[in-house]
């Protein structure tokens, strides 16, 4: 499959490029600074998604996009997630690119139950709203989507045994390594069973 991603440099879009190339896909990286990435055998546009049409450019021949887009202003309130989400969704929608894998975080569909999971939904508020926002736009484009819910991220070793659930939270622990994460973005990919789900993670 004939991939983009956005957000190739974080913590999981390095790992999904990584998996990405080894399982076979032709991956491109749509990046603003191309030195960051550290996989080999990836076609690389340099690029701002703020701007929108050198991501509607970007998107152009491609079969899926995925976004690991993440907010780079912390807890506090911020539309960069929107804006960017709103600048893709609209390139696949002239590009007629419906495939879209999307790493959002646990508690954007405020399934994350107990006083616990209310507290960190609270504390995560400005970027889950971010999220969703933009979630909202990619679902009134009529995307075929796949939305990661991971619980804390981590940099730990890759496990392939992490746990997984449709609309809530699976039970486990409170963590999941990044590459766990990727591991499953790049499995979506290709599974009909998880098209137009939200899925949480933990490990």
């Amino acid at each position: 499959m004939k991939i983009i991603v956005f957000g190739a440099t974080g913590g999981v879009g390095q790992h999904f490029v990584e998996m990405a190339v080894a399982a076979g896909h032709s991956v491109t990286a749509f990046v603003r600074t191309p030195e960051k990435l550290k996989t080999t055998g990836v076609d690389i546009i340099q690029g701002d998604a703020f701007n929108a049409q050198q991501v509607a450019d970007a998107i152009v021949g491609h079969e899926a996009v995925v976004s690991c887009l993440g907010s780079s202003t912390g807890m506090k309130k911020s539309n960069e997630l929107e804006t960017m989400g709103k600048n893709i969704a609209d390139g696949m929608e002239k590009a007629g690119v419906k495939r879209l894998v999307y790493c959002a975080s646990a508690g954007v569909d405020g399934e994350i139950p107990g006083i616990m999971g209310k507290m960190m939904m609270k504390m995560l508020a400005n970027p889950l709203a971010d999220h969703r926002a933009a979630l909202n736009y990619y679902k009134s484009k009529g995307v075929v989507y796949t939305i990661a819910r991971p619980m804390g991220l981590k940099d730990e070793p890759l496990k392939t045994d992490y746990k997984e659930a449709f609309d809530t939270v699976p039970k486990g622990s409170s963590t999941i390594p990044r590459a766990s994460v990727a591991h499953f973005m790049v499995k979506a990919l290709d599974d009909t069973k998880y098209e137009n789900t939200s899925v949480g993670l933990c490990s």
